[in-house]
């Protein structure tokens, strides 16, 4: 059974945790959230596994904030009963969070894993890497607060790993890139001494990667599924749900499934992380406002004209800020609905209880 501190509990988290529970607290017993299925929580504490259900408090907590819902990497206070059953009777504030905007009519935020330390970039060198992808996902890594790190894996399957990592480096200036390989085992125990300590790294990227390979190989055992990449060179998914998988030294990993997409919700520090060459060019623009698309006196512009700053580089972060303002605009939009509908709720209550006149 792993020590609460080999799944990284620390006197951070034991403050939090007698915080969150005040007098129930030596009532409940801290726990790591594995992973979450069809409502039921698998879990890891000082006494080894346990699954539970949702208490009443998270449950009323999740019908107010759909992302307060438990998530792979959360802490948790877990509580028996006489008659048998286990439940999670509160969720603590998260640290880190990675969160992405979901596609469709209906956007709503989604919380993919929880007090991550380190967020690992996933890519594979068996294709070129698609740099813009890289960078959607260092943003969406720094945005959750987790430092991110970029690994490009499959090395093995190249003789110019080191040339590609440099074009990946410039696409993610300030943040290390690893090469790595599960089959040669290159850069493999350096990616396991970052998880030293309790620490706990989140592996991003979309389905064949080799993530779960990465996985497999840092435990030393079959864990995960795995599966041969198609003939397009595009991965199936394998991993159907973020799972936290302790390693046999301490530390953890958190898997979660391919991401075909990406949506970015309010995510301007993330993005400014993320870019930190065009924030700095953009310092001596003329108007603190300038979007870098045409403006005069623009810095940025210039350094692309003269060769300092990458015409796609620019491009991206553009992409990135008009795709994080609509999101905004979008959720402000359904914030404002659901007041309406709420408001309305409560204007029909009150006639129906004669409190108003009809």
């Amino acid at each position: 059974m792993p020590a609460l501190t080999d799944l990284g509990w620390d006197q951070g988290w034991d403050a939090t945790y007698r915080a969150a529970l005040g007098s129930h607290a030596d009532a409940c017993a801290p726990v790591r959230v594995v992973g979450v299925d069809r409502g039921a929580v698998d879990l890891l504490g000082a006494d080894g596994a346990a699954r539970a259900t949702l208490g009443g408090d998270v449950l009323d907590s999740m019908s107010r904030e759909p992302s307060s819902a438990p998530c792979a990497g959360d802490w948790a206070a877990l509580r028996g009963w006489p008659d048998g059953r286990t439940t999670i009777e509160a969720v603590l504030p998260r640290r880190t969070a990675f969160r992405r905007t979901t596609a469709g009519r209906e956007s709503y935020e989604q919380v993919l894993a929880a007090n991550a330390d380190e967020a690992l970039v996933v890519a594979s060198l068996a294709v070129e890497p698609d740099l813009r992808r890289v960078e959607r996902l260092v943003a969406l890594a720094w945005d959750s607060g987790a430092r991110p790190v970029v690994v490009l894996t499959k090395s093995d399957l190249v003789t110019d790993a080191d040339l590609i990592a440099q074009d990946v480096a410039g696409a993610a200036p300030g943040v290390d890139v690893l090469v790595v390989s599960a089959v040669s085992g290159e850069g493999m125990a350096v990616l396991a001494e970052r998880a030293a300590g309790g620490r706990t790294l989140a592996l991003l990227g979309q389905s064949g990667v080799g993530k779960s390979t990465l996985v497999n190989a840092l435990v030393g055992a079959q864990v995960l599924a795995v599966a041969a990449i198609g003939a397009r060179g595009k991965g199936r998914h394998t991993t159907v749900r973020r799972e936290l998988v302790p390693l046999p030294g301490g530390g953890l990993l958190l898997d979660t499934p391919g991401l075909r997409s990406v949506g970015l919700g309010v995510v301007d520090e993330g993005i400014e992380l993320a870019f930190p060459d065009v924030d700095e060019l953009a310092q001596d623009c003329r108007f603190a406002d300038c979007a870098h698309d045409g403006e005069p006196g623009c810095a940025v512009a210039a350094a692309v004209e003269a060769g300092d700053l990458p015409l796609r580089r620019l491009e991206s972060w553009q992409h990135l800020q008009r795709e994080a303002a609509w999101m905004a605009r979008r959720s402000d939009a359904r914030l404002r609905a659901q007041e309406r509908r709420r408001w309305a709720s409560l204007s029909k209550s009150m006639r129906r209880d004669g409190l108003v006149r009809p």
